[in-house]
C-alpha cells in the first residue's frame, strides 16, 4: 500500500511557548497525546494501550519545530509539528505532517482532530 503525507493545520489561541511545551514534556504530552511518554536524550518512547513506539527528536527548534522519526518506520516519513504566528490574525498555528496508508488517511485525519480537540481543551484554546 502506498503512504502518503498528511499535512494539517489547527489555530490556537495559546502561546507559541505553550504548544511546545505540549509536545515535549511527559507530564504534557500524556495529557493530550498518548497514555504514557518517556524521554531519554533525543529517544522518546510513546505508549498507547500498552504498546509502546520509539521516535527520535531529530530536529528542534524550541517555540517553531519539531520533528520525529518513528524507528520502525521508513527513512522519509516523519511526525513534525510547527508552531508559527499568523502575521495576518495573530493566533498561533500548529502544522501537523504525519504519514499514513493511503487508505487510512481519512482515520488519521480524524484522529489528529480528536487529539487537538483534547489538545485545545488543557492549553485553553
Amino acid at each position: 500500500m502506498k503512504r502518503v503525507a498528511i499535512h494539517l493545520e489547527f489555530i490556537f489561541r495559546a502561546s507559541p511557548t505553550i504548544l511546545y511545551q505540549f509536545l515535549t514534556t511527559p507530564a504534557c504530552l500524556t495529557r493530550w497525546f498518548c497514555d504514557g511518554a518517556d524521554i531519554e536524550q533525543d529517544m522518546y518512547t510513546f505508549t498507547w494501550h500498552g504498546n509502546a513506539e520509539v521516535a527520535e527528536l531529530v530536529d528542534d527548534i524550541e517555540d517553531e519545530r519539531l520533528r520525529f522519526h518513528w524507528v520502525d518506520a521508513p527513512f522519509n516519513e516523519y511526525l513534525e509539528f510547527k508552531i508559527y504566528k499568523s502575521q495576518v490574525t495573530d493566533e498561533t498555528v500548529l502544522e501537523i505532517t504525519d504519514f499514513a496508508n493511503e487508505d487510512e488517511v481519512d482515520d488519521q485525519e480524524l484522529f489528529w482532530e480528536s487529539q487537538i480537540k483534547i489538545l485545545r481543551q488543557e492549553t485553553g484554546g
